[in-house]
């Protein structure tokens, strides 16, 4: 311990202590008798500011406060994989074992197991010179992963002596380094890392390469990039966690951190519940393998969840370092936003826009600005991308946060409530979202996928924009008085979102669909469009080609093409031929 203070208030979650007795900004402390974590966030000569992560009834004035002497940290090392975790990297499963359902105060336990032999690989040699960041062991953390342990990002120096292959705690000493100065350090598989403070890189490089979720309004319409970030504000119920979900299931990042900031328990509960029983589509192995969970419900202490963010965020960019692409999902920053609401009150700072402080545009942005695609100092490149789900109250987006959010991320997945109250999901609105990645992965849908990807896309909204704007004249005086291409418009467009955007996370070819197969539904659906609109300028009426059942095939292309069989698409083009000859010969 380093220095100790004398607590003289009290309010919630904020306790001051009289004087300065020494105590740095950030640093871990520990209050009162129950030994209470608490981070120190103001300071002054006349008191010390400290904001508690645990229930602060029952202190009272008088109560000793003791500093560590370090910033509030997460343990950096294996085990951290297949773990659930509270705001404050606390394990969940090994509180329960002493304090039972509900988490007790004052619990101390250590965030990663300290007994459990890992088997261990070195992979450098007695008199080799190592780099801030290097890689000098792998240890097989799970059946997914392996986990590259690493050198601190703030050490250098030679390898003097180094243990043989074998098995290790996390404790044990695996080589002695001669630091630049003459010093010696003993190196273990473990690192403390504070939470506010981002890991260091080499190089930070531009979005070039899509993060894949096999959902295909998100992939095709609104992609967002590996190291990229997005926001995905919807009212209640509207599907935002269903969304994350479904990302954190069958996206191509290799690892998950999922932080449940401030939900509801027994939504939080079923998170728990499904992604322990949940198997990876890629590996055949639990999803748990290369998932961490950090919950911290609505009834836990708001402080907490103001951490849980950057305890999230820091294990992310561990993984980051050692060249994994990690995707983090946070739900929901509307309510890490209401924690700092109520810190700001109970600090009696003057409130900016409803109540929230002044400084909430410029933490969103120090969140979301830590995401990027990244060359590492040992050389490997990985990413952490962010995916933030908003709750704005009533589903009102031009609240705060979400207006704020808008600024720092450049996908906004818009979820809208008619489309979820009509079981449309994923409930994202194709006229209120968009994508500013779009631009930049082009050449990679040119180099990976097809040359046209980017253009079918772009037409696809076209024809969905041209039917929002019809559907304002349909409300007023009805579809029959249309002219038939723009009848044709609005059936197309009915093609589109039923047959298209429209997803089944329940069937097995539709949960998660290959990049291919999105381009080649595309090509299908438009080139229906090009047959039918050559057919209405030549005179038919649509009514004519309604009569046909094509349109309705093409809407079950999703569920009738098993994703390995894309060769059948070439059926429905003879279709659609087919039904254009049918129609030529049934009038002439």
């Amino acid at each position: 311990m380093s220095k100790t203070g004398t607590i003289y208030g009290i309010n919630g979650p904020v306790v001051y202590l009289q004087g300065d007795p020494g105590l740095q900004m950030n640093e871990m402390v520990y209050v009162g008798r129950q030994n209470l974590i608490g981070e120190v966030i103001g300071l002054s000569s006349e008191r010390t500011t400290i904001q508690v992560y645990e229930e602060t009834s029952g202190i009272k004035p008088g109560e000793s406060v003791f500093g560590t002497g370090a910033p509030v940290s997460v343990t950096l090392a294996p085990g951290i994989l297949n773990n659930i975790f509270d705001g404050i990297e606390r394990p969940l499963g090994e509180i329960a074992k002493t304090e039972g359902a509900y988490i007790g105060r004052g619990v101390s336990v250590d965030s990663l197991d300290h007994s459990k032999k890992w088997k261990t690989h070195i992979t450098v040699q007695k008199g080799d010179q190592l780099l801030p960041g290097a890689i000098i062991a792998e240890v097989p953390e799970t059946r997914a992963i392996v986990h590259k342990v690493m050198l601190p990002p703030d050490v250098d120096g030679y390898v003097l002596e180094v243990v043989p292959d074998g098995e290790y705690t996390i404790d044990d000493v695996l080589l002695t380094l001669r630091l630049p100065d003459g010093t010696e350090r003993k190196i273990t598989m473990t690192q403390k890392w504070p939470i506010r403070v981002s890991r260091p890189v080499s190089k930070r490089f531009p979005a070039t390469k899509p993060l894949i979720t096999g959902q295909r309004i998100l992939d095709t319409l609104f992609p967002i990039a590996k190291g990229g970030t997005a926001a995905v504000p919807g009212g209640f119920g509207t599907g935002k966690t269903m969304t994350q979900h479904q990302i954190a299931k069958w996206s191509d990042a290799d690892i998950i951190i999922y932080i449940g900031c401030g939900e509801r328990g027994n939504e939080m509960t079923q998170v728990l519940e499904e992604f322990t029983k949940l198997v990876d589509p890629k590996s055949g192995n639990p999803l748990m393998d290369r998932t961490t969970l950090i919950a911290n419900t609505s009834n836990m202490p708001v402080a907490a969840r103001e951490a849980s963010l950057y305890s999230g965020l820091t294990l992310a960019e561990y993984y980051r370092d050692m060249g994994y692409h990690v995707a983090i999902m946070a739900d929901s920053t509307s309510r890490w936003a209401e924690a700092l609401r109520e810190l700001s009150g109970r600090l009696e700072e003057m409130p900016a826009e409803e109540g929230f402080p002044a400084y909430l545009a410029s933490r969103l942005s120090a969140f979301y600005e830590r995401a990027g695609m990244m060359r590492n100092l040992n050389g490997t490149e990985g990413s952490v991308s962010i995916i933030g789900a908003v709750s704005p109250q009533g589903g009102d987006f031009s609240e705060p946060v979400t207006q704020n959010t808008k600024r720092f991320v450049r996908c906004f997945w818009a979820l809208d409530k008619s489309l979820a109250y009509a079981r449309h999901f994923p409930a994202i609105h194709w006229l209120t979202s968009y994508s500013e990645y779009l631009s930049d992965l082009a050449p990679w849908y040119t180099d990976n996928v097809d040359s046209r990807f980017v253009d079918f896309r772009n037409r696809m909204v076209y024809i969905l924009t041209q039917e929002s704007s019809l559907m304002e004249i349909v409300k007023l005086i009805g579809a029959d008085v249309l002219p038939d291409d723009q009848k044709l418009i609005l059936e197309i467009a009915k093609v589109i979102r039923v047959g298209f955007l429209q997803q089944n996370a329940f069937h097995q070819e539709d949960t998660c669909v290959p990049m291919d197969k999105q381009f080649r539904m595309m090509e299908i659906i438009l080139y229906l469009y090009r047959k039918s609109r050559t057919l209405i300028s030549m005179g038919m009426p649509m009514s004519v080609l309604k009569q046909d059942p094509i349109f309705d095939k093409v809407i079950a292309i999703k569920y009738d093409v098993p994703n390995n069989r894309l060769d059948l698409f070439d059926d429905y083009k003879k279709q659609i031929d087919k039904f254009y000859d049918d129609v030529l010969e049934r009038n002439a």
